[in-house]
């Protein structure tokens, strides 16, 4: 009997956990956003002008006036640099790499390298779900632009992370799935399945 009700209290966490999780970060950002950005607002501007949601509106600005310049190459570069230097202090380096590739998988499509989801042949018996990442082999280093290869990311399930393997062209299958469902997929070792009605067309 106690097994019964602990697998449905199972069952019931897994499935609200995640929208709980979802609302409490957006509650977060903007509770985050409304304390420093509103509290920046309050000393700038009168408080008879000031009401309550400003400075989450002021966030909201801001994230996309950084997107916005992020499109501008000198940005690009600046912020080439400034990751080169989190990617050389001891402490940093290892926290600020696991978000940064953990938030690369959430990018939009426009901003993706991943070209392409396909499924690479490792022996008879086995294939294994990867990401095209480069088609034009000529523009990788010597040794490496071999045009019979073709360039593949390999996510590992439940952890981030993963390896860009070069392997034979004869080796590549398309799979018809979008990069969203091969990435829950991947990094969810197939338990979450996929959805048939978002493969791409």
């Amino acid at each position: 009997m106690f097994c019964f009700i602990s697998r449905y209290m199972l069952t019931g966490l897994f499935t609200i956990l995640p929208i709980v999780l979802t609302f409490y970060l957006l509650y977060w950002l903007a509770v985050t956003a409304e304390s420093v950005l509103g509290g920046l607002i309050q000393i700038v501007l009168p408080s008879t002008l000031y009401w309550p949601g400003m400075g989450v509106v002021a966030g909201l600005g801001v994230l996309f006036l950084i997107g916005l310049v992020m499109h501008a190459y000198m940005a690009q570069l600046l912020f080439s640099k400034l990751e080169q230097l989190l990617s050389h202090m001891p402490i940093v380096k290892p926290i600020y790499g696991a978000f940064r590739d953990f938030l690369d998988y959430f990018k939009p499509k426009e901003e993706q390298s991943y070209e392409q989801v396909v499924s690479v042949q490792v022996n008879d018996n086995m294939k294994v779900i990867g990401f095209i990442t480069e088609h034009e082999m000529h523009k990788l280093p010597d040794g490496f632009n071999d045009d019979d290869s073709i360039l593949v990311y390999l996510p590992l399930s439940y952890m981030i992370g993963g390896y860009a393997v070069l392997v034979p062209k004869s080796a590549v299958t398309p799979v018809d799935l979008s990069m969203e469902e091969a990435m829950r997929f991947s990094l969810t070792a197939g338990m979450t399945g996929s959805n048939g009605s978002n493969h791409k067309k």
